[in-house]
C-alpha cells in the first residue's frame, strides 16, 4: 500500500520531531491514522523521509524517521515563462499539471497584452504544493512572483532559450527538438500572443522561435504541451 504523502518544507534533521498544526491534523483527524503507522514526508527540495507515527495528536503529532534518502533533480531543468490569463481557474489547472510533469520553475510573464489580473500568490504556491504530493514527488517547482517580458528576457541564465509564438515567421517545430538536454527556458505569451517587439526583442537576447503545433492554442495549453515536449522522454 503507497504511503501517505505530506510536506514539509524545513529539512529534517532529528531523528524524532512534531509535525505542524495542519499536517498533524490532517493525519491524525482526517486519515485517522495510528501509532506505528507510516507516512512519507518531503521538503520539496529533493529529500524523502519514511517516518512513523509515535504520538497521534491532531494538534502536534509526533514522528520518528526510519529511513531517508535525497533524491537528486533532473540535470536538464525546464522552466516556463507564462503569461497570467485573467480566468484563473484555467491557469492554476495549468500550475497543477505543470508541476504534475516535472517543471523546475514557473515564472507568471507580463507581456505587453497581458490581461490585468489579482495574482495571489500564497494560493498558486499551495497548488503546487498539493500537485507535488498528489503526484508523489519530492522537487517543489520554484515559482515567481509576476516579472515583466523584459525582466525574463534579460536575467535568465538558461542556455536554451525558445519562444512560442503564432506570428507567420520562420520557427523550429518544438516538437522536433525531443526532451531537454540542459536547461531550458520556453516562453508562452497571452492569448492575444507576443507583440512583434517582444518577439524581436526575444530573439536579439538569442531567443529561438518555435512552434507547438498547427493549431492556435489557449494560453495554458500552450504551455501543457510546451511543458510535456521539454520535460517528457
Amino acid at each position: 500500500m503507497t504511503l501517505p504523502f505530506f510536506y514539509s518544507p524545513d529539512q529534517v534533521i532529528d531523528d524524532q520531531f512534531i509535525l505542524d498544526e495542519a499536517n498533524s491534523k490532517h493525519v491524525v483527524a482526517v486519515l485517522r491514522m495510528q501509532s506505528g503507522d507510516r507516512l512519507h514526508l518531503t521538503d520539496g527540495k529533493g529529500q524523502l523521509l519514511i517516518a512513523e507515527i509515535i504520538s497521534p495528536h491532531k494538534k502536534n503529532c509526533g514522528i520518528r524517521v526510519i529511513g531517508k534518502s535525497t533524491i537528486a533533480q533532473k540535470k536538464a531543468r525546464v522552466s516556463l515563462a507564462i503569461s497570467p490569463v485573467k480566468n484563473n481557474s484555467r491557469f492554476e489547472w495549468f500550475l497543477e499539471k505543470a508541476t504534475e510533469i516535472g517543471v523546475a520553475e514557473i515564472i507568471p510573464l507580463i507581456c505587453h497584452r497581458t490581461e490585468k489580473i489579482h495574482f495571489r500568490f500564497d494560493r498558486m504556491q499551495q497548488i503546487l504544493i498539493s500537485a507535488m504530493l498528489q503526484s508523489q514527488q519530492v522537487w517543489l517547482p520554484k515559482l515567481y512572483e509576476p516579472l515583466s517580458f523584459r525582466d525574463v528576457i534579460l536575467q535568465t541564465s538558461s542556455s536554451t532559450k525558445w519562444i512560442a509564438h503564432c506570428m507567420p515567421e520562420s520557427r523550429k517545430s518544438l516538437r522536433l527538438q525531443g526532451p531537454a538536454q540542459n536547461d531550458q527556458l520556453l516562453l508562452i505569451g497571452p492569448e492575444g500572443d507576443f507583440t512583434p517587439d517582444e518577439i524581436q526583442l526575444a530573439i536579439q537576447s538569442g531567443f529561438v522561435p518555435v512552434t507547438l503545433g498547427d493549431a492556435r492554442l489557449r494560453t495554458e495549453t500552450a504551455g501543457m504541451v510546451g511543458a510535456c515536449l521539454l520535460c517528457i522522454s
